[in-house]
């Protein structure tokens, strides 16, 4: 399976792994398609990804939302 992803802007790193892969928040587009939120597992190059969710605009405002309501 063929595909490319275009990072727009990362907004930073929630975790780092003691093999060094980080969980980051950053903007991409994902095959040329309109740039979503997208939430993974990053290897030290940057180079290979883990599995991931994708957020639109609308989605992560909730999700937000939902973090902002709970008791942490």
């Amino acid at each position: 399976m063929s595909f490319n992803y275009d990072v727009l802007k990362s907004y930073g790193q929630l975790s780092q792994s003691s093999a060094g892969w980080t969980k980051e928040l950053k903007l991409i587009s994902w095959n040329d398609r309109e740039a979503k939120y997208d939430l993974r597992d990053w290897a030290p190059d940057g180079e290979k990804m883990g599995k991931g969710i994708t957020l639109s605009e609308e989605e992560l405002r909730n999700l937000r939302d939902l973090l902002n309501d709970m008791d942490l």
